[in-house]
């Protein structure tokens, strides 16, 4: 007689296939194979290169090893020149073939250039790697330590997580979505919310979500203090990757079954929710936008892998167009890829963003990483659409920095105090009908 499976998460299933097991239970220790790791240019080459020598290793597969450079670019001083070419020149040395060099963030990039699909389980040198769960891959980030051992070995072990279910039911209004959402769920549970668990997020307000919006549920999971954030794929993944060239991607097997057991499990009505603005120093000072309004600001800054992707892009426009930034404030927009930046110049979004006042800047981390020559300074006040507003990250330590969405960054541009973006759009909205 077949004995009925146990019902298992979305995470369980993923890390079961990872591990080779038919089920795996929260808090089983588990070793698991894994099928992409990422690095770049700060956390890659330049610390495991000299681990990899001391031991007298390769990389286990250079096929499974991608590399991009976001950080230290664009080279401002001769440390930076340094890392840069290092990076280069071990990637070529070492035979790595999927090197994105000066193309965008990696959290952007690594889904872009088509490397994510269901059902994998990934590791990302960098904090907000956890943006890979968008796609219902199982994906964190690691140290330079943990990656040595993946490079070498090809694997990684494991805690088999609880699982945390957030659901979002209805629909989000205009002028608020998951940068909002996320905020509101750091303001609520605070930074360790998450209990370094597997969080998933669903109701009909998710599964209405475009694939980036997704990308910044899963992201800020770091913020929120999740190992993993994790949305299960369905056609609207499918379509996204299948432009991307993406071939065998399969949602089918990839969610939660229903009698899952979760650690915990939150509700909420999107339509309820206001946009949200985090106060210095910490993405948990969120509240509704109402509690900052009227707040002068000197910057307005739309960048970061949480905050200029495409999408990101798109809801600026939405608010600025035909409209200019106010007197004496500056916005700055750094597109989080080089392709998000060339499709909204084809369509005139940049357009709208430039001919409202917005400086352009590269495709990289740039301020949300605390490099180069756009760092906050002094005493400056500044709207961001990034996701971490710690003290002197971005720059001064006297800079203070709110975070919000792009919308929100955007109508406060336009006011030059931190401002309500609905009323925006609904003047858009009016005059659409």
């Amino acid at each position: 007689m077949n004995t009925p499976s146990l019902p298992q998460t979305l995470a369980q299933k993923l890390i079961a296939r990872a591990s080779g097991r038919s089920h795996v239970a929260p808090g089983d220790i588990v070793t698991c194979d894994v099928d992409l790791a990422m690095s770049h240019d700060s956390s890659g080459p330049r610390r495991v290169a000299p681990l990899l020598e001391r031991l007298g290793v390769k990389v286990w597969d250079p096929e499974k090893y991608v590399i991009v450079t976001d950080h230290y670019l664009p080279a401002s001083d001769d440390e930076s020149r340094a890392i840069l070419r290092f990076t280069r020149d071990w990637v070529a040395r070492e035979g790595i073939r999927h090197f994105h060099d000066g193309v965008g963030i990696c959290h952007v990039v690594l889904p872009e250039q088509g490397h994510l699909r269901p059902g994998m389980l990934a590791v990302g040198g960098d904090s907000h790697s956890p943006t890979g769960g968008a796609f219902g891959a199982y994906m964190f980030g690691v140290g330079a330590t943990e990656m040595l051992g993946v490079l070498v070995t090809g694997q990684i072990w494991l805690r088999v997580p609880d699982t945390i279910g957030i659901d979002w039911e209805g629909r989000f209004a205009p002028g608020v979505g998951a940068k909002d959402a996320m905020l509101f769920l750091c303001g609520r549970f605070g930074m360790d919310g998450g209990q370094y668990q597997a969080v998933e997020y669903g109701g009909s307000a998710v599964r209405a979500l475009s694939m980036q919006e997704r990308m910044t549920l899963s992201n800020m999971t770091a913020e929120f203090g999740g190992q993993a954030g994790l949305v299960a794929p369905d056609a609207t993944t499918l379509e996204w990757l299948a432009a991307r060239r993406v071939k065998d991607a399969d949602a089918a097997p990839w969610f939660s079954d229903p009698e899952a057991p979760l650690l915990a499990h939150h509700r909420f009505d999107a339509g309820a929710l206001a946009p949200q603005v985090a106060a210095p120093f910490s993405p948990a000072n969120a509240a509704d936008v109402g509690n900052y309004a009227g707040q002068a600001i000197d910057i307005a800054y739309i960048g970061a892998c949480t905050g200029a992707k495409l999408d990101d892009l798109r809801m600026a426009a939405r608010v600025l167009r035909g409209r200019r930034v106010a007197a004496g404030t500056t916005l700055m927009v750094a597109p989080a890829s080089a392709a998000d930046q060339r499709q909204a110049e084809r369509e005139g979004t940049l357009a709208a963003l430039v001919e409202a006042g917005a400086t352009l800047l590269p495709n990289s981390c740039g301020a949300c990483a605390g490099y180069g020559a756009h760092r906050f300074g002094e005493n400056a006040r500044v709207i961001s659409s990034t996701a971490r507003n710690f003290k002197g990250r971005m720059g001064a330590a006297s800079a203070q920095v709110f975070l919000a969405s792009p919308w929100t960054v955007a109508a406060s541009a336009l006011e030059g105090r931190i401002a309500d973006p609905r009323p925006y759009l609904q003047d858009r909205m009016e005059g659409a009908a």
